[in-house]
């Protein structure tokens, strides 16, 4: 009869778990979020699920540090050697918002060893906009 392999291993309070499972990917996607105040960068797989990120508050850094370019750079190359170590080669960009750490967050992809496939730009574009406030009375 065959053995049976434990999928279960013990942790320090007792309880048992599953063991992590390790899986085969070298596409991605890799979405910035650049904002005035921070940089966020979150590698999925190609639909959807959430294999690693990073972020410059994550990273220690605090207050006007946080959206510098420098530490979007950190960031994505943080966020991009934790995906090279899961077995990512490749990745698909999508970069969403106006912060000045866009750039610095593709430098950082591509110092982790990444090869970028192609950057698309997702900012979301108001086709009317909010209604604006009433006008002044003089």
């Amino acid at each position: 009869m065959a053995e049976k392999k434990k999928t279960a291993t013990k942790g320090k309070t007792g309880a048992t778990r599953k063991k992590k499972v390790k899986r085969n990917f070298t596409d991605a996607i890799a979405f910035i979020t650049s904002s005035n105040n921070n940089t966020i960068v979150t590698v999925t797989d190609k639909q959807g699920n959430v294999l690693t990120w990073s972020a410059a508050g994550a990273l220690g850094y605090k207050g006007a540090k946080k959206s510098t370019p420098y530490a979007a750079s950190q960031v994505a190359e943080s966020a991009g050697s934790k995906a090279y170590d899961q077995g990512i080669r490749n990745v698909d960009v999508r970069v969403r918002g106006v912060g000045p750490g866009r750039e610095g967050a593709l430098r950082g992809l591509i110092t982790a060893k990444l090869q970028i496939l192609s950057i698309e730009d997702v900012t979301p574009i108001p086709h009317n906009g909010c209604r604006p406030p009433k006008r002044r009375r003089g």
